[in-house]
């Protein structure tokens, strides 16, 4: 089930809301565990068992930690195991057909593999347990005596399947007693809403012109329809995914919870080092914190940082996805930060701000690149169109896709900036008496539930990025 679906918005979500809401505050915990378990298997039937075994061995080994507390060898191989187990887990189901690939592919035999369904969301919710893990050995957090708790941490349905990566320290007093309110309840409505037009007028708008894009040969792409199908995947990539982490956090208020900002207008950004600071703040949060650090962060040499980001970077890649384009990617970024960090990073700062965020956002499309394509020859090809290596440098098609989309180009520069939140606050502001300002605000905002919809209901194109996560 997915927030952007019919079912979802019209049946799952209205009986959950009224049920949670009418039920005393005893019962408002398990109620929601019991959405989410509902939520996850409504499209994973049997890969809610997964979860729910997962749920119980991070939950077991959390207390059994907490008592091992004094005795520091102890808590330390239990943390150890519990983290192991965690990662051999997630990749088993997510890279055990690449490695079986890469094996095949370096020694004289053919291993026969079947490709399994990846679970979806099994990166995020393994990501929270071993935090929650980490955290517990280090003193950090408590270990959560509750089991209804815990397991509402870990599958709660408004991050459990795309995110934002929550911190059980940051979210642990919520899950004990959380206070809910008309005034919460219409700025989740809001935020949900404006995260559902995201996905469904613009991601997905973007996502047609790109898959029409990249259909087409590699070579016979002109320099202006490999740029633009490069910029549309960016749009429809942003777009898909903060919308999401807005309907996320939209919903997690709707329920009481405050979850804290996932993207903060990423294509603004005057650097890769400031892109990867507004870019899915919780995923490079969490590889700072319980990667990046317990290397040595940059508390070392220089020649060991640099060691460090790479590694970093190699696993954010791979957490993207089973494949060497990803792996690729991470590591294009972990150069670029190194370069910024050691080489022209002065430079660039020095450079006008215009100019900066060129130079970024050239540098996020070039990486975008090698994310969407399904190989690096494709990605080579692909790069090697967008500077003269195809068919010319335009072509009508090109015009006219321009020419027939203007407009949600114009909206996706707008909602990728803060242009367009200032816009709206802006036409909402205009109106000085409160009463109407307060109906223009929900005329707007239903204007915006309707059209999502409406789009929902007659387009066939609706991809979901967060399937390989």
């Amino acid at each position: 089930m997915l927030f952007s679906s019919i079912t979802f918005l019209f049946l799952f979500l209205p009986i959950v809301m009224a049920v949670y809401y009418l039920v005393p505050e005893k019962m408002k915990n398990p109620v929601l565990l019991a959405a989410s378990i509902i939520f996850y298997a409504w499209g994973e039937p049997v890969y809610v068992v997964l979860m729910i075994l997962s749920i119980l061995l991070n939950y077991a080994c959390g207390m059994d930690i907490a008592l091992k507390a004094e005795n520091e060898r102890k808590a330390r191989n239990s943390m150890i195991f519990v983290v192991t187990v965690n990662v051999l887990i997630l990749g088993f189901f997510k890279y055990y057909g690449f490695l079986l690939d890469i094996v095949n592919g370096i020694l004289p035999v053919n291993l026969p593999y079947r490709e399994l369904a990846l679970p979806i969301g099994i990166s995020f919710f393994t990501f929270q347990e071993i935090s929650y893990i980490v955290d517990v050995y280090r003193g950090k957090a408590k270990a959560q005596s509750s089991l209804i708790r815990f397991a509402l941490y870990i599958a709660m349905f408004p991050q459990l399947i795309a995110g934002p990566i929550v911190r059980y320290e940051d979210i642990e007093p919520q899950l004990e007693q959380r206070h809910v309110s008309a005034k919460k309840l219409g700025q989740g409505a809001f935020l949900f809403i404006i995260g559902l037009a995201k996905k469904a007028i613009l991601a997905n708008t973007m996502g047609e012109i790109f898959e029409e894009i990249s259909a087409i040969s590699a070579s016979n792409l002109s320099v202006m329809m490999a740029w633009l199908g490069c910029i549309s995947y960016a749009f429809q990539i942003y777009f898909d995914f903060s919308g999401y982490s807005d309907m996320a956090i939209g919903l997690g208020r709707m329920f009481g919870f405050e979850f804290k900002k996932n993207f903060d207008y990423p294509y603004i950004s005057k650097s890769i080092t400031e892109f990867w600071r507004r870019w899915h703040i919780s995923l490079s949060s969490w590889f700072r914190e319980y990667v990046y650090i317990p290397l040595g962060g940059n508390q070392c040499s220089i020649s060991k940082n640099i060691a460090n980001l790479l590694i970093v970077w190699a696993l954010t890649g791979m957490w993207h996805g089973a494949a060497w384009n990803f792996i690729v990617w991470g590591i294009y970024y972990g150069v670029i930060l190194i370069m910024e960090k050691y080489v022209w990073g002065a430079v660039v700062d020095s450079l006008p701000k215009v100019v900066r965020r060129i130079y970024t956002m050239v540098l996020i499309l070039i990486g975008w690149v090698f994310f969407f394509s399904p190989s690096l020859g494709y990605a080579l090809r692909y790069l090697f169109a967008m500077v003269g290596g195809g068919a010319g440098i335009a072509d009508s098609n090109a015009f006219f896709l321009l020419l027939t989309h203007w407009l949600f180009y114009l909206l996706a520069i707008l909602g990728s900036s803060a242009a367009g939140s200032r816009i709206l606050k802006s036409v909402i502001r205009i109106w000085g008496n409160s009463v109407v300002r307060t109906v223009v605000t929900g005329i707007l905002f239903f204007g915006m539930l309707f059209i999502s919809v409406a789009f929902l209901i007659t387009d066939t194109y609706q991809p979901f990025l967060y399937f390989r996560f």
